[in-house]
């Protein structure tokens, strides 16, 4: 455990062991705005790491003992192993050496008023619209997203205020670590079963993430969701409950969409009419984000017209639902689901949006989930027209043969959907050349590098 003070130990030199992950590089460039001296190594250049070498970031590409030498305090992600030879050299300077979530933690617990947003799906949408609201209510929020966010410049947001926003993982317990004034809890799924033994092990962690909440703070939940429910009932704080469905302090009634599926609502406080807003990005999913986004910005007395104003401003993070373009009169989008119920969620909302036929591309995240899941996989893309099903993306996991996506593809097609397995991206592109029309959308999907299908469609 280290106690780190971001506006008392500005001689430390902060170095990062995969400093071009989303949430490393964030870190990285908040420190570089407090006026730090901050390296870091990665496994290979990035949009992330040249844009903090501009910055004034000291990058080494490949993890050398050396990278460290000069170091303070080496800063690592959940990713990089005890057998990295910066790591090593680190232990043998007797520097501090501190996991990614600790550090954040200790940043975090330095402003007064932290929003973590904690959830299995919806937490990067959900913490954007919160930082827009707070950016646009000029309370000069500091933020972490796990995503570029057009309307705050990138992943990361540098403030001078007490407010902090910052999604909360909950892999491998990550989200322990912070300080919240403010916890969100969007809903509670089986998910990072390589870490968690079952679901009820995963509620249990978020009532711990939830117990960390001050008295005088508050928790967010959603009452259409029961595990959240489940894992806010002994809460020791001031709980606020919004839903679609079920009765809750926040509602939402008379959902329309438009012709792109992006909905019109009004919101409800308690059964009192608070007023009517319209989003740009598509999904009832994300209504309830927004709903969620309401409900925080009402803690600290933001006005309806600076809600209204930044929902309206706020057309999505890239990879979520992202219309990259067209070929032959073929839409493109990219969606980053890679669980069964974002999956559902993401093509339910595809539904509305104008098609001749819905093609999806997907690429399962990790050999544990796709095992583990798999049931609740075969019946996910029920609204998809015609489906195929690529190579998994291994992540941090080793194949050991149990699962592959000819044995996904093959149950999906059990189920009544028109699935089929290919391997190579470029087989897969010429594939959808071939058998796409004008007017219909294909949507690769997945956590993963499924996006380069895009990419090769649209060159």
């Amino acid at each position: 455990m280290i106690d780190f003070n971001i506006n008392r130990d500005k001689n430390l030199h902060i170095h990062f062991v995969g400093i071009g992950g989303i949430s490393m590089s964030g870190l990285a460039e908040i420190l570089l705005h407090y006026g730090y001296s901050v390296s870091g190594s990665d496994s290979r250049a990035s949009k992330m790491t040249d844009s903090l070498a501009k910055k004034g970031a000291v990058i080494s590409i490949g993890h050398a003992a050396k990278n460290v030498e000069n170091a303070d305090i080496v800063v690592y992600t959940a990713a990089v192993k005890w057998d990295n030879p910066e790591l090593i050299r680190a232990k043998e300077l007797g520097l501090k050496i501190v996991s990614r979530a600790e550090f954040l933690g200790q940043i975090m617990k330095h402003y007064k008023y932290g929003v973590a947003v904690a959830g299995t799906h919806g937490k990067t949408t959900t913490t954007s619209l919160i930082a827009i609201i707070m950016k646009n209510a000029n309370l000069d929020p500091t933020v972490m997203v796990g995503g570029e966010v057009d309307a705050i410049g990138g992943n990361v947001r540098a403030g001078k205020s007490s407010y902090f926003v910052t999604e909360a993982c909950e892999y491998v317990e990550s989200f322990l670590k912070l300080y919240p004034y403010a916890g969100i809890v969007l809903n509670i799924d089986a998910d990072h079963l390589d870490f968690y033994k079952d679901i009820n092990q995963i509620i249990n962690s978020f009532s711990k993430f939830i117990s960390l909440i001050p008295q005088d703070g508050y928790l967010i939940t959603c009452a259409d969701n029961e595990n959240a429910m489940k894992a806010a009932k002994n809460a020791k704080t001031n709980v606020i409950t919004f839903a679609l469905k079920n009765k809750a302090d926040w509602t939402a009634s008379n959902i329309t969409y438009d012709h792109n599926s992006c909905g019109q609502f009004d919101v409800y406080h308690r059964g009192n009419f608070f007023g009517s807003f319209k989003l740009n990005i598509p999904g009832k999913h994300n209504i309830s984000n927004a709903l969620c986004a309401i409900a925080c910005s009402q803690i600290f007395n933001i006005d309806i017209s600076t809600i209204k104003k930044s929902f309206l401003e706020f057309f999505g993070t890239h990879r979520r639902f992202e219309k990259l373009g067209s070929f032959n009169g073929v839409t493109v989008i990219d969606d980053y689901a890679h669980h069964p119920t974002e999956i559902k969620a993401t093509l339910s909302a595809a539904r509305n949006y104008p098609h001749k036929k819905l093609w999806c591309i997907f690429q399962p995240h990790t050999f544990s989930r796709t095992i583990k899941l798999l049931d609740g996989f075969s019946k996910a893309f029920d609204d998809t027209d015609a489906l195929i099903v690529t190579d998994i993306y291994a992540a941090r996991e080793k194949d050991t043969g149990e699962i592959n996506s000819k044995m996904l593809a093959d149950k999906i097609k059990q189920n009544g959907v028109d699935a089929v397995y290919i391997q190579s991206f470029d087989d897969i592109a010429d594939y959808i050349r071939k058998n796409t029309s004008p007017g219909d959308v294909v949507i690769t999907m997945g956590a993963g590098d499924v996006y380069k299908v895009a990419e090769k469609l649209l060159k």
